[in-house]
């Protein structure tokens, strides 16, 4: 259907005719520019000539460089630099072309790069002052000062600037930013993008009264540099929460290239979280040892949709194996796992190339079937029952998970001749007070006693040990979380409780570096190798943090209850036993020789309390578990 408006030229047409007639507006001028008048009378049959074969090889090369496609009104370094070029090849090419025409010879040789010159001011200048006049109408209607939150910006990098850009092209973003601190101080009284660098970050309070007294009260101070350590923040929290203001960081750097190319796409400050103050430095571990071991291997994690199995799922999958094979006894976390990994279409991993199965590791006839029927290479072994008061009510239920159930994927990985089996094991199965930790530290000691005992070249048993993971189902971090969601106030069993941390993603990987070192290294058998959890947190300081964070006042009286220990529960976790002599065998990562025991003495207290376990008497394991760890011969051993 004919209507009036598809006569009118498109957006491209209109572009690309306004570049192509500056480009020979640009011509005229260069060579007016360098002989005057003549360039209408000696000179006319060089633009007789020159202006429609520079008309042709500009509308050419500036479609194939698309520079129709660069929006004015949010014109950046990125498309001048696209004109520059462009203009370059036009330029060139149209030199080369009357060379080849005229030999040059009825043009100034000085016109083609006089030329090049007025013809960036020419295509760059109008995009430039469209840009100024729709920022300056922006301006008039973004939002008063005062209905917008101040913010002071950290570091003077190039994080920073494209900070800075991506949020000129919001009018309705509800932050102002009124400066920047520069934490190495060599930038103070310079701008970036018109933002002035103020002073130092020791110089913060300075600055903050500074802008006070002008009436410019801050609000948020975002930290703009990515990698800062736990250490770093948690003072920077502490500076922050002292003077009033809430402490964020910049969006990751693909949200902020995301966000200069979709202009209309939204932006957001991402608040420091828990994982930010606790965390520690990152540890650089060499990636290409985790290749090696992996890569092209049949790889099997038990647990498998629990937090620990999960991640070792993730980063496994990322490795490239042959075959991963998942092993869960929920079904609604295997479900859970199966879900991410179909996802993830990124994966090196096709979906014919990893298989998930409901299974119990505590059924030691199924796990010999599975393990005949798939032949892992490697065995990751993270299934377990951890929470400490449950297993301490149903101590049956924890021997034969955390136990026997260690015994029987032990046995499987032996008989089908696995490379390594490794234990993901807890800092509570050093000097045990609980059924959990006992059970634990029995299952680290038929690890150790297999790995000792075997013979050289056959299947490594390997025992990684580690403290909490933040985030984990039923850790005190989303517990208080959901108390601090609902409005009630935090329960800390003991005002000196501590425990170590570390996250999920960190752990995972140094247990992988672990397992790599340990199945290397035939010196080593029967080690337990323990990753550097860094300094115990007081969980105490960890609810205030958290209250903090949430903008609550955690001296309020209602804001922090103690409730008391739980039975077998400890004040302070250990992650070395006495006996034990711990010793650095890498970054991030400790090994030690425990105490060793005979591999037929352990397989016989094991089962025995698998017996017991089986008849259901709680008091006859919680014995049989505590007196093996003491090394007394169990009654009825056989």
């Amino acid at each position: 259907m004919f209507t009036w408006s598809s006569l009118l030229p498109t957006r491209r047409a209109l572009i690309i005719s306004h570049d192509t007639l500056m480009m020979m507006l640009a011509l005229v001028a260069a060579l007016y520019a360098r002989v005057g008048g003549d360039a209408f009378g000696r000179y006319a049959d060089a633009l007789t000539l020159g202006l429609p074969l520079l008309a042709l090889l500009s509308a050419f090369v500036f479609l194939a460089f698309g520079l129709h496609r660069g929006l004015w009104r949010y014109v950046s370094t990125a498309e001048l630099v696209v004109i520059v070029k462009a203009v370059t090849v036009v330029v060139a090419a149209f030199l080369a072309a009357m060379f080849a025409l005229t030999r040059l010879e009825i043009l100034p040789r000085s016109v083609p790069f006089i030329h090049w010159f007025m013809a960036l001011v020419l295509l760059g200048g109008p995009r430039l002052v469209y840009r100024m006049s729709r920022d300056r109408r922006r301006d008039r209607d973004m939002a008063p000062a005062a209905e917008r939150i101040c913010v002071l910006l950290v570091g003077a990098g190039d994080e920073t600037a494209q900070f800075l850009h991506a949020l000129a092209t919001r009018p309705g973003a509800p932050w102002q930013v009124v400066g920047i601190l520069d934490d190495k101080g060599r930038r103070t009284g310079q701008t970036i993008l018109g933002q002035k660098v103020l002073g130092t970050l020791d110089e913060m309070d300075e600055v903050i009264a500074r802008l006070r007294a002008n009436n410019v009260v801050v609000r948020k101070l975002v930290l703009t540099r990515p990698g800062e350590s736990g250490d770093r923040i948690r003072k920077l929290f502490d500076r922050a929460d002292r003077l009033g203001l809430s402490l964020a960081r910049l969006p990751p750097v693909t949200e902020l290239r995301e966000a200069e190319n979709h202009p209309g796409q939204g932006l957001t400050l991402p608040s420091i979280s828990v994982e930010d103050l606790l965390g520690r430095p990152h540890v650089s571990l060499d990636s290409t040892v985790l290749s090696q071991m992996i890569s092209g291997q049949r790889v099997l994690v038990t647990g498998a949709g629990g937090t620990i199995g999960g991640e070792l799922v993730r980063q496994i999958a990322a490795l490239s194996p042959a075959r991963l094979i998942l092993v869960d006894h929920s079904e609604f976390n295997l479900y859970s796992i199966e879900t991410e990994l179909r996802a993830q279409a990124h994966l090196p991993l096709p979906a014919s190339a990893w298989r998930g199965v409901l299974g119990d590791v505590r059924d030691g006839d199924a796990m010999m079937r599975l393990f005949e029927q798939e032949r892992p290479d490697l065995v990751f072994h993270a299934a377990a029952l951890k929470h400490l008061p449950i297993v301490e009510s149903f101590p049956c239920q924890g021997a034969l998970t955390n136990a026997v159930g260690t015994h029987h994927v032990a046995q499987a990985a032996a008989a089908c001749g696995s490379k390594a089996m490794v234990l993901i094991s807890t800092d509570k199965a050093v000097k045990p007070s609980s059924v959990m930790g006992a059970t634990k530290r029995l299952a680290e000691m038929l690890c150790q006693a297999r790995d000792a005992q075997s013979a050289p070249g056959s299947t490594r048993f390997l025992t990684v040990r580690f403290g909490n993971v933040l985030g984990s189902s039923g850790s005190v971090v989303p517990l208080f979380q959901r108390q601090l969601a609902q409005g009630q106030p935090l329960t800390v069993t003991h005002p000196e409780m501590r425990r170590y941390f570390m996250t999920v993603r960190e752990a995972v990987e140094l247990v992988l570096h672990a397992s790599a070192f340990g199945s290397a290294q035939e010196s080593v058998r029967g080690t337990v190798f323990v990753l550097d959890m860094g300094e115990p947190v007081r969980i105490l300081d960890l609810a205030r943090q958290m209250i903090r964070l949430a903008n609550r006042q955690p001296d309020d009286p209602n804001a922090i209850i103690f409730t008391g220990t739980r039975p077998g529960e400890k004040l302070n976790e250990e992650l070395f036993d006495p006996a034990e002599s711990p010793r650095k065998v890498a970054e991030g990562l400790m090994a030690a020789t425990p105490p060793l025991r005979p591999l037929n003495e352990m397989e016989r207290l094991v089962s025995q309390i698998e017996l017991a376990a089986h008849t259901g008497d709680d008091e006859m394991v919680r014995h049989l578990v505590f007196e093996a760890l003491e090394g007394k011969q169990a009654q009825g051993a056989t």
